[in-house]
């Protein structure tokens, strides 16, 4: 049964491992240590793209919006808008596909100080994540020194990708726009680390030190599924992207 060998799987590794996944054709879930609670790294952004989506939808900002680069926005680890001249321009939907495909960290904290936290955390309550908060911007670790750290639990990714896939994340045309930007992920080797290089998954990552995460929705020919690893307080980060890479090949096999 898929449901023991994960679990027993999990028993002999080390570090924290929580995985939620449901089918979405049946309903059927298999959640394990779904609750358990972990700084969530970059896929908090999975939440301020909804909340950017939710004020294009009420009207108050349009994807085509332009934001000016300045000196005052530069952040470090991953991303590429740092690395460009200052002055440039792109609209709030290229912001945002940055944010999602390359897990840029500049990008992130532009929207953050557009859309103001409290906001993304009153959308993160609305959209009923239990566990979710945004506490601090990407690359703070003065923040992160003081304990405020982003968290969020496996059962609450699996929701938000959930109401993506079912067209209920703000609605149907917001959803979709969601949906297509998660395709074209393109920070790997986690999730699809053991499939077939074809397969499609709407997904994002998330790294720390010795903190891995993929949570997405896999489409195979006859059925799709939500698949949502975490994993911390593994001895290395290969250790964490070899878990999550071979719990995604037995649900993948399995289905």
């Amino acid at each position: 049964m898929l449901e023991n060998k994960i679990r027993e799987f999990i028993k002999n590794q080390k570090g924290n491992v929580a995985v939620a996944i449901k089918d979405l054709k049946t309903g059927k879930e298999i959640k394990i240590n779904e609750n358990l609670v972990f700084p969530s790294a970059s896929t908090i952004k999975l939440s301020i793209m909804s909340e950017l989506f939710n004020r294009v939808n009420a009207g108050s900002l349009n994807l085509n919006d332009k934001v000016e680069l300045t000196e005052n926005m530069k952040t470090g680890g991953d991303g590429i808008l740092k690395e460009l001249e200052l002055g440039h321009k792109f609209t709030l939907k290229e912001i945002m596909t940055l944010m999602i495909i390359i897990s840029d960290n500049m990008a992130t904290n532009i929207l953050i100080d557009l859309l103001g936290m409290d906001n993304i955390n009153k959308r993160i309550k609305d959209m009923g994540l239990k566990n979710t908060r945004l506490q601090r911007k990407m690359m703070d670790s003065q923040a992160a020194k003081e304990g405020r750290e982003n968290l969020t639990t496996a059962n609450d990714l699996c929701l938000i990708l959930e109401l993506i896939y079912r067209g209920e994340n703000i609605n149907e045309e917001c959803s979709r726009m969601m949906l297509d930007i998660l395709k074209r992920q393109q920070v790997r080797g986690r999730l699809d680390l053991y499939l077939p290089e074809d397969v499609i998954i709407a997904h994002k990552t998330g790294d720390l030190d010795c903190l891995e995460h993929d949570v997405g929705i896999v489409y195979l020919p006859h059925r799709e599924y939500i698949i949502c690893v975490l994993t911390n307080e593994t001895e290395t980060n290969k250790d964490g992207r070899e878990i999550i890479g071979k719990v995604s090949k037995m649900v993948y096999d399995e289905f």
